[in-house]
């Protein structure tokens, strides 16, 4: 017969095994409803003209968060920025939009190249005065 178990020991063996209580769902977790501008005020769009071109990474996404504006005015943002060269692409696509600060130089070449082109054509307006005053002198 086997030797029976002491009170003690089954007291332990009561205490330790219990059942695990039932798990509880859990509430969850709420997230803050963004507040983002919809149209630039006038202090967020000087921010956008100063600061943003000298981002490194600019995106939609950068922008929403840095800007507080939402992203329909970040991506019409990004191509005025882009159109005005401030900014230079890296990759653009349907889906993402990927910028980063363009170069003095690079900013600088639009405005010299337009400079350069007024100068070329003031150059040829006064190259066809000069060839029509040469012919009105060779008729006199």
């Amino acid at each position: 017969m086997p030797p029976k178990a002491d009170k003690a020991s089954k007291i332990a063996k009561a205490l330790a095994g219990g059942k695990a209580k039932k798990k509880k769902w859990s509430k969850g977790r709420t997230k803050d409803k963004a507040n983002n501008a919809v149209i630039f005020d006038k202090l967020t769009f000087d921010k956008l003209f100063k600061e943003v071109p000298t981002y490194k990474l600019i995106t939609p996404s950068v922008l929403v968060d840095r800007l507080k504006i939402n992203g329909s005015l970040a991506r019409v943002a990004i191509r005025d920025l882009a159109s005005k060269g401030l900014i230079k692409p890296v990759v653009v696509s349907k889906k993402q939009l990927i910028y980063t600060r363009a170069t003095t130089d690079e900013v600088a070449a639009p405005a010299a190249g337009a400079a350069a082109a007024v100068v070329e054509k003031k150059a040829k307006v006064s190259k066809k005065k000069a060839a029509v005053e040469e012919d009105e002198e060779d008729d006199e």
